[in-house]
């Protein structure tokens, strides 16, 4: 069945303008663009040419790596870093690589390479087993200095293949570059503090100025929605979406697993194309890399009493460029080819510089992350708002046969569909993070977990939860007694939101003097609960599930003031002050507002959000 393509509007803006993507993955990364001329069905093309790109597979992506000398300065970037000669270069230099490699499980005081995507990741559970196999970044760099330093490369590269791929190139370039769009995708576990240190990269690397303004050109997608896009255009079949069945969308990738669910709404259709979250995203660190992993800690078992321990880094490089890629079948033996004829040791499998593996050894290495798969679209069955029939792969681990076969028998009990788009599953993401920017499919999004706030509530002493927690209780300046640390919930788990809903909620500040209050910078948190209490309410139950995502900044120094009398009959004044916060979950980025009432009607403002680092 043909796969469904709806039409793309043409660009309705009074100039000409250019988009540019950004796709930084674990191990390779990609470019992709759109040039949108007033009045024209805008199309999306990717960078194909890289320096040096004759010497890697794939023809729209690049390794995630790069060389620093001793003074911190770039050598050699993506495929630069591969070529004849760089290796011993680097080794008489004392370069320092940056990437994600399986040599990061090194023996310890082995030279090991720098992963710096992986330093951006949120520091929670499903990113525990991981962190001590992710090296320090190379000496006196942050992970915001090397991810645009690797920006920059990508972007002079999209730039000269732009130049040299389209008529008048040059000045088509000159034309769009000082207001350039960009788009960043990243893994669906990433919020806020990862999205603030992407942006950081992006005024780093000189292509926005570090202001509002600057600021607003620069958008991030999930990994998973941008894969929708590209999917909408490249697979997904039309049976599903003249039905609005629900669709998993797996993006296996070479660090994480991201899971998203959608289904097209088919009520409505004269406003155009709309697609709907109906399930909380996943994301899970079980890419390709872990792959390698398990193949370096079987081969470290294998080889530990045989001469060939040294070349074990050569021998699960040549696993990762050869065996993993063609595997297909755990019936028939495997082989790492790593030597010549003249590489022989019978005791561990190693014949004429070959090591032989079987099919049941290699497809143990697969397991991890095929069973991660299957119990995350399982557990998105479950939780989803509409039934699933189709499931679509795509990403660079989605290649593997080995994957797709394996994905679709152990999930066709369940009467789902496993497809793969045919062409560039490896571009899914920075082509759909241009189709994001685009065609903007997803009106509503599912809560990944429960959001709300800690204040305090008045006592109640009807309220067994209260009175338990009289002991906690202070005396406010208006005379009202109040219990602190109640969890107010904004925005329940798992709940759908469309993109214009607003979230409210209300606050008083009370103090003995006006400048008691500080008004000029008025504060409130935003935290996640993550548990599974359906009914949250107070800090120090299952206190390890809450998590604080950004505080919320205001000035109220402009609003009018004045003392009112205490409650209870007290004798004296207070001043008192009522006001609130609006927020917007549903986009990629958290938004928000402030508003107050002044004269009987609503003022609103807007806030400043600010994210704390991640330990």
């Amino acid at each position: 069945m043909a796969p469904y393509t709806p039409n793309r509007a043409p660009y309705v803006g009074s100039r000409r303008k250019l988009v540019l993507a950004f796709d930084v993955g674990t191990t390779f990364s990609g470019v992709s663009y759109s040039i949108l001329d007033p009045g024209q069905s805008p199309e999306i093309k990717g960078v194909t040419k890289f320096p040096a790109h004759e010497q890697i597979s794939g023809a729209s992506k690049i390794p995630t790596i790069i060389y620093y000398d001793r003074a911190g300065n770039v050598c050699a970037v993506g495929a630069e870093a591969l070529t004849e000669g760089i290796f011993e270069t680097a080794e008489e230099e004392e370069w320092v690589k940056a990437e994600w490699s399986v040599a990061s499980l090194s023996p310890k005081g082995a030279a090991a390479p720098r992963s710096f995507k992986m330093h951006i990741r949120p520091k929670n559970e499903s990113s525990g087993h991981i962190t001590s196999r992710i090296p320090p970044l190379p000496k006196n760099k942050t992970v915001v200095q090397v991810l645009a330093d690797f920006l920059v490369y990508l972007y002079k590269c999209a730039k000269n293949y732009i130049q040299e791929t389209h008529a008048n190139g040059k000045d088509l370039w000159e034309s769009v570059e000082k207001e350039i769009d960009f788009v960043i995708s990243h893994p669906n576990g990433w919020e806020g503090w990862q999205q603030t240190q992407m942006r950081e990269a992006v005024v780093l690397a000189g292509f926005i100025p570090d202001t509002s303004d600057g600021h607003a050109r620069v958008s991030f997608v999930t990994e998973g929605e941008a894969s929708l896009h590209f999917s909408i255009r490249n697979g997904l079949p039309t049976g599903a979406m003249e039905k609005g069945d629900g669709v998993v969308i797996v993006d296996a990738g070479g660090g994480t697993i991201d899971i998203s669910t959608y289904s097209r709404q088919i009520q409505n259709l004269k406003n155009g194309e709309n697609f709907e979250e109906i399930a909380a995203p996943q994301c899970h660190f079980y890419g390709s890399v872990f792959v390698s992993i398990h193949a370096r800690l079987a081969l470290q078992e294998l080889l530990s009493d045989s001469e060939y321990m040294d070349d074990l880094d050569h021998i699960v490089r040549c696993f990762d460029k050869t065996t993993k890629i063609r595997f297909s079948d755990d019936k028939q033996a495997q082989y790492i080819k790593f030597g010549s004829t003249r590489d022989n040791d019978a005791s561990v499998g190693i014949r004429f510089g070959q090591l032989k593996l079987s099919g049941e050894q290699v497809s143990a290495y697969f397991e991890p992350s095929i069973k991660c798969i299957i119990d995350a679209i399982k557990d998105q069955t479950k939780t989803a708002h509409k039934s699933i029939s189709h499931v679509v792969l795509v990403g660079g681990f989605a290649s593997s046969d080995w994957l797709f076969t394996q994905v679709q028998a152990r999930l066709s009990p369940y009467g789902l569909n496993v497809i793969r788009p045919e062409i560039y599953v490896n571009k899914a993401v920075s082509d759909g993070a241009i189709s994001f920017h685009l065609d903007h499919l997803v009106k509503t999004r599912v809560s990944k977990m429960a959001y709300g706030t800690f204040r305090h509530v008045e006592y109640d002493p009807t309220d067994p939860e209260h009175v338990s927690r009289k002991g906690t209780s202070t005396m406010m300046p208006s005379g009202r007694e109040v219990i602190p640390d109640s969890f107010a919930v904004i925005l329940p788990r798992n709940t759908q939101v469309s993109e214009s809903k607003e979230f409210k909620k209300y606050f008083w500040k009370e103090g003995e003097s006006k400048s008691e209050l500080n008004l000029s910078r008025v504060t409130s948190e935003v935290w996640a609960y993550r548990g599974n209490n359906a009914n949250p309410r107070w800090k120090n139950i299952d206190s390890n599930n809450y998590k604080k995502l950004c505080t919320i900044e205001m000035d109220l120094s402009h609003l009018p003031i004045r003392p009112v009398d205490k409650l209870n009959g007290k004798g004296g004044d207070f001043f008192y002050l009522e006001y609130g916060y609006i927020l917007q979950f549903s986009a990629v980025e958290l938004k928000a507002q402030m508003s107050w009432t002044e004269n009987g009607v609503e003022k609103r403002s807007s806030a400043k959000i600010i994210y704390d680092p991640e330990d």
